[in-house]
């Protein structure tokens, strides 16, 4: 390995490690830390001659990687079901985008070939940084995430007739001069060894060799996979395993650039067929590290790309059409999204989040100026602007989460149910935890008032005709309503922490007649909840757990009624060795930080081991 390779390597990873968590504490993202990272970068990488093309084609590996683990979370039925929006909301998308694009570029004097060249190019959006952020922010399973997948998937799929068409648009006038014709200066096309099976064959031969090798993929990842990684596993080597999984992924990327197909759309659909693969935890578990990095280092060279001399002299026109870009974009996005019934925060997450160019723009530019369909100049500013509005997507999502997804999550608390009756007991929070105790408070002969504020769980409780309310529990007016002044007891069920210890603590201040028996996320919870003035705290996995050990101890010999009186007798001296630490508990400082409860944990460990081993022998020696 040469010191200059070292050297890039050690400069990518260090910008990301400096400005991607300052960026995420800022609450930037991590996109667009990478994406500065690389502004930062820029005239170092270029000090020691860096093609940073070249390093983007390498970093692109990220994408497809990317798709293979999309695709692993799906299956073909799922995939089935998302046909309407793939084909045609992805469809009208690009076909909308490409025309209105078209006639402003004819506007702006460029002749109508060029005009459907450059909405072809900018019809396309990122991937990359797309269905990253939405994964970050968990947005990807909502309606706006489902619909703005679905587009992307059609966008990878339409660079492929695309590439076929494209070249249709020649102008005879740059094909003369193609010999002096310098390609996109930041995104130059590739050069050394090129491999393509389909070179020299003719459209209907050119398309049976993609369906073969979109059938062989489907094929061997239905067939050969799980044998495969059988056989690999008997080695016990984990490091295999790595590589095999990076090999497979690998192997498909260039077998779909071979036929010139996208490797993205190859890798997603064998993620698709193998997502039943009983390897399928594994595959994600080795090859996510990995995408990572790769991606990381994409958008490094993302903002590494930007020309910043051909933007300081052409400022005020580049930015202009970045800016108009995304607004034509987003416009027609959201017609789309409204035609397409997304309603509330999901239709503008749909049209911001998709407002950009995408990586593909990339490779279209070099091709269509390599090919004589776009200018080298009008390239040139075109790849300014696709990597301008790559960098302005990350604040799109900021200003989505900050601005536009408050605004509606208002207008749904406006629009909670009007609570009609009141009962002795309130349960905030109806989902796997609070359902439960619900069913036995309710098959016990006790009246309920039962609030949550999942809306599509109150579907599902609608339909099995329980009686549940939508609303924040932890508004003061929705307690009023329920009832909160004349009921006995508050069961706190919901899964928030911090809505927890909100709701415990203004229930403990204002209703402290009202006897609180409240959800805790983990050991460290307890003492939040205790210090706020809750005495009767369960934490959620603890009594599954007691349960498990009882089992185990049975499975290793122990009496049903032995394993039973151990467990009861651990339960009790950890309750007890819990209250010891309450009055040391600092909620504003890590555990390991607190110099107090370490000391007293120090001090106790070995005494209350002690006594829970004699507790436990006795118990069993009891039965």
């Amino acid at each position: 390995m040469s010191p200059e390779f070292m050297l890039v390597l050690s400069l990518l990873f260090l910008g990301g490690v400096v400005v991607v968590p300052i960026a995420s504490k800022l609450g930037l993202g991590s996109v667009l830390g990478y994406l500065i990272a690389g502004i930062v970068l820029t005239p170092i990488l270029s000090f020691v001659g860096v093609d940073i093309v070249e390093l983007q084609h390498f970093a692109e590996f990220g994408v497809v990687m990317m798709l293979f683990l999309v695709g692993l979370e799906m299956s073909p039925k799922a995939l089935w079901d998302m046909r309407a929006r793939i084909f045609i909301l992805g469809g009208l998308q690009v076909l909308g985008t490409t025309l209105i694009a078209a006639i402003v570029a004819m506007l702006l004097d460029q002749p109508w070939s060029v005009g459907i060249a450059i909405g072809m190019v900018l019809s396309l959006s990122s991937t990359a940084i797309v269905n990253q952020t939405l994964s970050e922010k968990g947005l990807l399973k909502s309606d706006g995430g489902h619909a703005s997948f679905s587009v992307l998937l059609f966008q990878d799929i339409a660079v492929i007739p695309m590439l076929v068409f494209l070249p249709l648009l020649a102008l005879p006038e740059l094909m003369e001069l193609q010999h002096n014709v310098i390609t996109v200066s930041s995104h130059d096309g590739e050069t050394g060894l090129h491999l393509s099976i389909v070179d020299g064959l003719n459209g209907w031969q050119t398309a049976l060799v993609s369906l073969v090798a979109i059938a062989g993929v489907i094929a061997s990842g239905h067939y050969l996979t799980d044998p495969l990684f059988r056989f690999v596993s008997k080695a016990n080597l984990r490091e295999l395993f790595v590589s095999t999984a990076l090999m497979l992924v690998l192997a498909i990327a260039l077998l779909m650039t071979l036929v010139g197909l996208s490797p993205a759309l190859g890798t997603f659909l064998a993620g698709v067929v193998m997502a039943r693969s009983e390897y399928r935890h594994e595959l994600e578990s080795d090859i996510s590290p990995f995408k990572g990095i790769f991606l990381g280092i994409f958008f490094i060279t993302v903002g590494a790309g930007i020309n910043f001399d051909l933007l300081s002299n052409h400022i005020s026109s580049i930015i202009g059409m970045t800016l108009g870009l995304i607004a034509l974009k987003a416009m027609v996005l959201f017609a789309l999204a409204h035609s397409f019934k997304l309603t509330g925060g999901d239709k503008w997450l749909f049209a911001l989040g998709l407002a950009q160019p995408g990586e593909f723009g990339f490779v279209l530019l070099s091709f269509t100026v390599g090919n004589s369909v776009i200018p080298a100049d009008v390239g040139d500013k075109l790849s300014l602007v696709v990597a301008l509005s790559m960098l302005l997507t990350p604040l799109l999502f900021i200003v989505y989460d900050r601005v536009i997804a408050p605004r509606y999550s208002r207008q749904e608390e406006r629009q909670m149910d009007e609570i009609k009756t009141s009962s002795k007991v309130i349960v905030a929070g109806h989902g796997r935890f609070g359902s439960i105790a619900n069913r036995a408070l309710t098959a016990a002969g006790f009246e309920t008032t039962v609030v949550d504020y999942n809306s599509e769980q109150l579907v599902l409780h609608r339909r099995f005709k329980m009686p549940v309310y939508f609303g924040d529990v932890t508004r003061p007016d929705l307690l009023h309503a329920a009832g909160i002044e004349e009921a006995d007891i508050l069961v706190v069920a919901i899964d928030d922490k911090h809505s927890i210890n909100q709701l415990v603590r203004y229930v403990h201040k204002h209703h402290p007649h009202i006897r609180t028996i409240a959800r805790a996320v983990d050991r460290m919870h307890v003492y939040t909840l205790w210090n706020a003035g809750c005495r009767n705290i369960v934490r959620e996995t603890y009594d599954s757990a007691v349960r498990t050990s009882r089992y185990a101890l049975q499975a290793l010999g122990l009496s049903e009624e032995e394993a039973g009186k151990s467990m009861e007798a651990f339960d009790d001296i950890d309750r007890k060795w819990m209250l010891e630490f309450a009055d040391v508990f600092d909620d504003d400082k890590l555990v390991i930080e607190n110099e107090a409860f370490m000391a007293r944990y120090d001090e106790t460990y070995d005494a209350w081991l002690d006594k829970l081993k004699t507790a436990m022998k006795q118990a069993k020696s009891d039965t």
